[in-house]
């Protein structure tokens, strides 16, 4: 096992198919890498494990009964390797209060401490009901997925986190909220289409960031997951000032940089834009 550097955190990059096993092989093999890379946390990409839209509620029922294989899989690496895991998202048949989902799933992010612990669970809010020219065409999400209502943070040992998928990327007021409950950080399980990846990726990554003067570890699909499905990569970590530093292209991988709290604290003190606010919700 590595010597982990706690503030180390690892962006990782899958091309997720329609085997689960072999998916979780993969994040196995991704996950030993970047712990050898000293990662102190892990950020694995959205539907890292269970990806074709027909297995979700089936996979997602069988996570919340007594034998689960995903969330199973996510304690015992986490526990091995003694890191930190933040699970993408994966699909779950109940919600955080206990309460059954009896026709759809929620996409939920669950995040593992060191010890293997579950220790977090964001559902995600925003759902992607849009037509794209690509093989797809139109995704809806809303179709199985039941939207999640709550804003979510924890700590980690890189300091305050705020969890956030894919989609979410594109409503502001999240990450405001998020800001507003002072996190260090904020990740971004993605599997962006390879079209709106191209256009739009970047620049609200970087918008985000900039406006909330915080880390984004944003860890995404990248390549051709099946003959249909494209996805876009680039997995990044883009800095409180906007600037990336570490990227991937396509395939799988890992980018993976030190999340520097005295250069937040250093801008944020440098350039309060936080108590400049005039407009508050």
């Amino acid at each position: 096992m590595s010597t982990h550097v706690s503030n180390r955190v690892a962006a990782i990059q899958m091309v997720s198919g329609h085997d689960i096993k072999a998916n979780l092989a993969e994040a196995e093999r991704l996950l030993a890498e970047a712990d050898a890379q000293g990662a102190a946390i892990a950020v694995l990409p959205e539907n890292f494990a269970v990806l074709a839209t027909r297995q979700m509620v089936a996979c997602g029922r069988q996570e919340v009964g007594p034998e689960p294989v995903i969330r199973a899989f996510l304690a015992e690496q986490a526990r091995k390797l003694g890191i930190w895991i933040v699970g993408g998202s994966m699909p779950l048949a109940r919600r955080a209060d206990g309460s059954d989902i009896v026709d759809r799933v929620r996409a939920s992010c669950l995040v593992y401490d060191d010890h293997g612990k579950e220790v977090a669970r964001y559902d995600k809010i925003h759902l992607f009901d849009a037509m794209v020219e690509d093989a797809h065409g139109q995704y809806r999400e809303s179709d199985t997925f039941e939207p999640g209502e709550q804003v979510v943070t924890v700590e980690t040992p890189a300091g305050k986190l705020g969890l956030a998928i894919c989609y979410d990327l594109r409503f502001p007021e999240l990450f405001r909220l998020l800001r507003e409950q002072a996190v260090d950080w904020i990740c971004l399980p993605s599997a962006f289409t390879w079209q709106t990846g191209e256009a739009h990726w970047h620049s609200l990554i970087r918008a985000r960031a900039i406006e909330n003067q915080v880390w984004i570890v944003a860890s995404g699909q990248g390549g051709h997951n099946s003959e249909r499905r494209h996805t876009y990569g680039h997995s990044l970590i883009c800095d409180p000032w906007g600037r990336v530093a570490t990227e991937l292209g396509e395939g799988p991988g890992i980018a993976m940089t030190e999340l520097d709290s005295d250069q937040t604290a250093s801008l944020r003190a440098r350039m309060p834009v936080w108590e400049h606010r005039r407009l508050k919700a």
